[in-house]
């Protein structure tokens, strides 16, 4: 009877002990790293981005950064943890040392946090490598064989992202931003960690299915503020909705760089094949009939016109945006086309934001406040693709107590106030030119390099030209020097046929 007794509470003891660790696995948190690296790459320009023109963030400092402290908000039961995140204003491929070695420490770190369950990957899609084909690709590969074939890997991309075989197969989940101007940051990289969470709490190992279009058209013309755009990405949430379909994306590809993958593309992740291939065909054949539709949103002219019609404005300020150059797009922003044109046509009460010339920064710096001083102004980051401007200016302000890499100054040419920075950066909000002193809304004619408006310009104009100027990321694509590597691509070939074609990732389960 003891040993009766004894046998059971030993088999009870034993059965208490298997329930007790099975629980405690179905209640441990996912382990889920991120890291990445984010920018726009134009094949067109003479300039490479360099190691130390990425702003880079890592380990514990990345979960304190506005961006991304918001995941353990919504996520407070799974650790979200950083290994590097790397992002540079747009531009010119990035030299080969640059990338290899960033790659390299988020390589390293993401050993450091083996065994892992999740990463999400914020990325941008439109990043060239000198020696790579396909960049993101063999990022994300090469963080494949780190964290093993189980590992969910999940990324969200910019709407100007190209996407491949490659990177298909080497993901399991993807979100692209649905705005442009892009307004839904937060929101996409909570759809792609939403997937994510998912599948690791529920088990669930998704489907990823991708049609490529071949059409390519720069933002500028396919704004989702207007027709064709609009409509299309209007239906996006609902389709999210569709039985087995976890998230719908539709991507308008960059069209600056001569790449194999350079096209428009729908990528879909989720639970039923069936019905994702469905979504898929029928999204990626609705953007194919629209894409003659596919226009400038704004006002475009050529530059002298667009300065005529400036002076003539009885509106203003009005914002004329130098397309060409536009250094969010991947532009150089050291062009002084624009400036030279202003000061030949008289141009009065103009403010310009901005030319990155880092000796005439530096000029304006030794020589102080008020001093009058000759000036060559522009091409010292490409002077291949444009020449510089050579003035007489007074110097208005400086920015103070900054980086000698980051300094800004405000100089009077004539009948413009122009900021020169010794550093590429776009001059798209109102702060950008307040802190030197400058009042936008006071003047006739706002300058900036731009294509379509960010928001807060957006609001500042009264009235907005965008002229069609030259430089890396020209707006003339049909007339863009000639490719290598790009396929057979609308506008670039006309007679073009098509028929939506879905492609399954190799890591779907249909093929496990």
């Amino acid at each position: 009877m003891q040993r009766r007794s004894f046998l059971k509470a030993g088999s009870m003891a034993a059965l208490a002990t298997v329930v007790a660790r099975a629980s405690s696995a179905a209640t441990t948190a996912p382990r889920i790293a991120y890291g990445g690296i984010a920018i726009e790459c134009s094949t067109y320009g003479h300039i490479r981005t360099r190691y130390d023109e990425f702003t880079i963030t890592r380990g514990d400092a990345l979960n304190a950064m506005p961006r991304f402290a918001v995941l353990k908000e919504r996520y407070p039961d799974v650790p979200f943890m950083g290994t590097i995140v790397a992002t540079a204003v747009p531009g010119g491929p990035v030299a080969r040392e640059a990338y290899d070695k960033i790659k390299g420490e988020f390589l390293d770190r993401l050993k450091a946090l083996l065994p892992l369950d999740g990463l999400y990957l914020p990325m941008h899609g439109a990043m060239t490598v000198d020696g790579l084909d396909d960049a993101e690709a063999d990022w994300y590969e090469a963080a494949r064989k780190v964290v093993g074939p189980k590992c969910l890997m999940a990324a969200s991309y910019d709407l100007h992202g190209n996407t491949s075989k490659r990177i298909i197969d080497a993901l399991d989940m993807l979100s692209a931003y649905r705005t442009a101007p892009h307004v839904d940051q937060k929101e996409t990289m909570f759809r792609a960690c939403d997937m994510l969470v998912k599948c690791l709490k529920e088990n669930i190992r998704p489907t990823l299915e991708w049609a490529t279009i071949p059409v390519l058209m720069p933002g500028e013309r396919s704004s989702t503020s207007w027709e064709p755009a609009k409509r299309l990405w209007a239906q996006l949430p609902e389709l999210n909705k569709t039985p087995g379909v976890m998230d719908v994306s539709m991507l308008v590809g960059y069209v600056w760089a001569d790449q194999s993958r350079s096209a428009a593309s729908v990528v879909v992740t989720g639970t039923n094949p069936a019905n994702e291939e469905k979504v898929a065909k029928n999204l990626a054949q609705q953007y194919w009939d629209a894409r003659k539709e596919f226009a400038f949103g704004d006002p475009v002219c050529p530059l002298d016109e667009c300065i005529d019609k400036a002076m003539k404005s009885d509106v203003h300020p009005l914002v004329l945006a130098d397309s060409g150059d536009n250094p969010t797009g991947g532009g150089n922003g050291d062009q002084a086309t624009v400036l030279e044109a202003l000061l030949k046509a008289g141009a009065k009460d103009v403010v310009f934001g901005g030319i990155a010339d880092k000796p005439a920064t530096d000029a304006c710096y030794a020589a102080g406040v008020g001093k009058t001083i000759p000036l060559s102004i522009g091409a010292t980051l490409d002077p291949i693709a444009s020449k510089p401007v050579r003035v007489e200016a007074t110097v208005k302000a400086l920015l103070q107590n900054v980086d000698p890499a980051k300094r800004e100054a405000a100089v009077q040419i004539q009948g413009v106030t122009l900021i020169l920075s010794a550093y590429r950066r776009p001059y798209h909000e109102i702060v950008d030119f307040t802190k030197l002193g400058i009042d936008p809304h006071a003047a006739k004619i706002v300058v900036v390099k731009s294509g379509y408006l960010e928001p807060q310009i957006k609001q500042l104009a009264k009235a907005n030209l965008m002229a069609l100027t030259d430089g890396a990321i020209n707006q003339d694509i049909v007339h863009l020097p000639k490719n290598k590597n790009r396929p057979p691509t609308y506008p670039f070939v006309d007679d073009l046929t098509y028929a939506p074609k879905v492609y399954i990732s190799a890591r779907s389960p249909k093929h496990a």
